[in-house]
């Protein structure tokens, strides 16, 4: 029995050891897969832009709306919903995808409904502190042809100590016009999630 508690009493200090442990913090590259806690992450908003804009850009409408406009389409991103249980950082994904398809030189980007209202308020201070020379015009705006809108969505599934979660993202282009669809597209990611049992 003593040799017993002596054993519970070494893995105990071992584990308080363990836990006192202070903290390290390692650069690693951007690219690096870092998954602690199954959740939503870096990783998959990279992996989800890349595949919107891969898809996007291999879709024939932008191809059909520059031989009968002359020009590249304009496009602006509305809502992008998460309706997930978890906190996704949909402005940062926006980005990426703006940032992928502005640098594809296919289509042009136009500001968001929340920026507009932040350089319309700026555009209306011109009108009385800029000079006549440099201040900017009102109704000068070039609208877009093309409106970007997505939802991402999940399932999980959890039974003692294993998790599965699938995330759906769906995005959409609509013409701002007709409202009609010409591109869909579609992210699935699915994790198996297990968590060891701690104990002596």
């Amino acid at each position: 029995m003593k040799k017993f508690l002596t054993v519970v009493l070494v893995l105990a200090v071992a584990f308080l050891a363990a836990s006192c442990a202070e903290q390290q913090v390692k650069r690693v590259d951007s690219d690096t897969v870092t998954d602690y806690s199954g959740r939503w992450n870096d990783t998959d908003m990279q992996l989800t832009a890349e595949k919107m804009v891969e898809e996007m850009l291999g879709r024939p409408f932008i191809g059909r709306f520059m031989k009968a406009e002359g020009r590249n389409p304009r496009i602006m991103v509305g809502e992008i919903l998460n309706k997930t249980d978890e906190h996704i950082d949909i402005d940062s994904m926006k980005k990426n995808i703006e940032r992928d398809l502005t640098n594809s030189d296919a289509v042009e980007f136009l500001a968001s409904k929340e920026e507009r209202a932040e350089v319309r308020t700026e555009r209306e201070d011109m009108q009385e502190y800029s000079s006549e020379k440099t201040k900017k015009a009102f109704k000068a705006e070039i609208a877009a042809d093309f409106m970007l809108k997505g939802v991402i969505t999940s399932i999980t599934d959890a039974k003692e100590g294993a998790r599965a979660v699938y995330y759906q993202i769906d995005m959409e282009i609509v013409n701002m016009e007709t409202n009609q669809k010409p591109w869909y597209g579609q992210k699935k990611i699915k994790k198996d999630i297990k968590n060891p049992k701690y104990g002596f």
